[in-house]
């Protein structure tokens, strides 16, 4: 059986309809059967995305609208993000995003991450239950992190609850 390309979403119509306030994923690709996830993300005027990496996938990052900076790890030059600029995020580089004065909306595309297994409990023999990592887990888009004590989401953007 073939399949039958659709319409999924005008990005502009649901970055217009959205609330002032609405920040983080306004939409992702949801369809069954996909070889890609997507995002559409926007931060306000002047938010932040910690430095933080992808360890497993390359990001493919399309700003839509507004401006703002990514910094690469280890002192590099800022990047300038503007709408259309297409940029590159390769797996394990670390980066940090920063909204311009007019908030940054941007397109986040990547092959798509395997779903979390349900792993069995460590037995009771060998020390307990495995450890919870539900601090690890963001509110806003449900993307558990790598990082041991995220500050914020890696896919979203959003600011994890102080510990």
């Amino acid at each position: 059986m073939n399949a039958t390309p659709e319409i999924l979403a005008v990005l502009d119509d649901l970055l217009a309809d959205a609330a002032p306030e609405d920040r983080g994923a306004l939409w992702q690709l949801d369809r069954q059967g996909r070889e890609l996830d997507a995002n559409l993300v926007r931060l306000p005027p002047g938010a932040e995305v910690g430095e933080h990496q992808e360890d497993v996938l390359d990001v493919l990052l399309v700003v839509l609208a507004g401006s703002g900076l990514l910094t690469p790890a280890g002192g590099g030059a800022p990047l300038p993000l503007t709408p259309t600029t297409v940029t590159w995020l390769p797996r394990t580089s670390r980066r940090a995003l920063a909204a311009g004065p007019d908030g940054l909306a941007y397109l986040t595309v990547h092959r798509r991450r395997p779903g979390l297994a349900i792993k069995p409990a460590v037995p009771a023999h060998e020390g307990g239950e495995a450890p919870c990592s539900l601090d690890r887990v963001c509110p806003e888009c449900g993307r558990m992190s790598q990082e041991s004590a995220p500050k914020y989401c890696g896919e979203c953007g959003e600011r994890f609850p102080e510990r």
